[in-house]
C-alpha cells in the first residue's frame, strides 16, 4: 500500500459510473458515503506520530470533509488501532476532497515528517467503503465537547443472502430503531458495505456514555417485549436473517470533531 494515500480514496475503478449516477439523484446535504480506514499500529510511539499528524492537518482536513471523527480502539481485534471515519454526500465529492488535501503543501510536509524515521507511522492498513441507508440519520456534532469522553460502538450485522440483508433493512426501518431509542441506543449512522469484508453486512455505530451504559442500554433492548415478538416474527419470515454480529468499541480522539 502507498502509505501517501493516508486520507486517499481507494480507487474502486468498476464503482464510479454507479455511484456518481445515484449521487446526482440526491440533493440537500445529506451523507451518503461513508470511508472506515484503519491505521493498524504496534505497541509503541506509532500512535503519536499519527495522532500528531492528524492533529496538525485538522483544520485542513475538516475543511474539506464535511463528517469527520477520529477514534482509537479500545475492544477489538486489533490493539492498537487508530481509525478514520470520514462522511461525503457523493463520490465526487469524495474524490475531490482527497485530490484538494493532496495538493495542499503543508498536508505533504507533514505527512513527510511523519514518515521521516526508521519505523513507519504504521504498520498496514484496509479501508471499507460504505453507503448510508435510507433510514440513516444525518451525523450532528455535540455544541460542547464532553467532560468525561464517550465511547463509540461500531457494530456490524452480517446477512446470508442480499435477501436476508434487505430484510434486516425492513425490520430496522420498522419497529427496531424506536425500539433502540427509547432503550438508550442512538446510533449516529447506519450503513451497507459497498466494498469491504464480510458482505453484505449492516453496519452502524453509536456512542454511550460509558461501558456501563453501553451494558444497560443493550440489556434493556434485548428484555423489551416489542423486541421479542419482532424478532421473532423476521426469524419465522426470513430465517436468521442476521447470523453473525461483529462489534469494536472506540474512543474518539481529543481532537477528533466527533465527540
Amino acid at each position: 500500500m502507498n502509505r501517501r494515500s493516508l486520507i486517499q480514496s481507494v480507487g474502486f475503478a468498476t464503482l464510479l459510473s454507479g455511484l456518481r449516477a445515484r449521487a446526482l439523484e440526491q440533493s440537500g446535504r445529506k451523507t451518503r458515503l461513508y470511508r472506515l480506514e484503519n491505521l493498524y499500529l504496534r505497541q509503541g510511539e506509532q500512535g503519536n506520530r499519527i495522532n500528531q499528524f492528524l492533529s496538525s492537518q485538522m483544520p485542513l482536513l475538516t475543511k474539506h470533509i464535511p463528517a469527520l471523527g477520529v477514534f482509537t480502539e479500545l475492544i477489538g481485534p486489533h490493539i492498537p488501532t487508530t481509525v478514520v471515519l470520514s462522511g461525503f454526500s457523493s463520490f465526487d465529492e469524495m474524490e475531490a476532497a482527497d485530490d484538494r488535501i493532496q495538493k495542499d503543501s503543508g498536508y505533504r510536509s507533514a505527512l513527510e515528517q511523519m514518515e521521516s524515521g526508521a519505523e513507519p507511522p504504521y504498520d498496514y492498513a484496509d479501508r471499507v467503503l460504505l453507503r448510508a441507508t435510507d433510514f440513516s440519520p444525518e451525523i450532528v456534532p455535540l455544541k460542547e465537547k464532553p467532560k468525561t469522553p464517550r465511547i463509540f460502538e461500531l457494530r456490524t450485522y452480517h446477512s446470508p443472502t442480499e435477501r436476508q440483508l434487505r430484510l434486516v433493512h425492513e425490520r430496522f426501518a420498522g419497529a427496531e430503531i424506536a425500539i433502540f431509542h427509547r432503550s438508550g441506543v442512538h446510533p449516529i449512522f447506519y450503513s451497507d458495505t459497498l466494498i469491504g469484508p464480510h458482505m453484505p453486512n449492516l453496519t452502524y455505530m453509536m456512542p454511550f456514555a460509558s461501558l456501563a451504559d453501553r451494558e444497560k442500554a443493550w440489556d434493556a433492548f434485548g428484555a423489551d417485549p416489542e423486541w421479542v415478538k419482532v424478532r421473532a416474527e423476521s426469524v419465522a419470515r426470513g430465517g436468521q436473517i442476521v447470523d453473525q454480529t461483529n462489534f469494536r468499541i472506540l474512543r474518539p480522539a481529543a481532537f477528533s470533531p466527533i465527540q
